[in-house]
């Protein structure tokens, strides 16, 4: 048995191509039919889960840095899409929640998201996506596991 790395076995790297692979074609729909980036369409999806969120509760729910979480909301705030209210609990920040025009644009394209889902995993059963979902939260666990 040999201790040599072969990068198309591991899975870490088999990880992160697929989910770049899935990513990009959901980017490029999402970008060709309503103008949104991959944050800027987990932005708008996150907030309307909760109604408003900060930017910081946005980057610990979605895993993004600060950097593209402030870009996608200062994007999506200028395109009218996301409103920036004051939060009484922490002064130092701002409470995002999605406009009218946002609201709109989510249950536009919520459906297609969903679609698009539905259109790349249809080569399994609800059985396997299930049982998928489940390691992929376990595997989650793990890596968030202090050594």
């Amino acid at each position: 048995m040999t201790n040599r790395l072969q990068l198309d076995r591991f899975l870490p790297y088999r990880l992160s191509i697929t989910s770049n692979l899935v990513s990009d074609r959901i980017a490029h729909a999402y970008e060709s039919m309503f103008g949104l980036t991959i944050p800027e369409w987990r932005l708008v999806a996150v907030i309307a889960e909760v109604d408003a969120i900060t930017q910081a509760e946005i980057g610990e729910r979605t895993r993004m840095d600060k950097v593209t979480v402030s870009r996608a909301a200062i994007a999506l705030v200028g395109r009218g899409l996301l409103e920036r209210a004051p939060n009484e609990s922490d002064k130092r920040s701002h409470l995002l929640s999605l406009s009218a025009a946002g609201r709109e644009l989510y249950a536009l394209v919520a459906p297609k998201a969903l679609e698009l889902e539905a259109r790349v995993f249809a080569r399994f059963t609800p059985a396997e996506l299930e049982a998928f979902t489940t390691m992929l939260r376990r595997i989650d666990a793990a890596a968030l596991e202090e050594d």
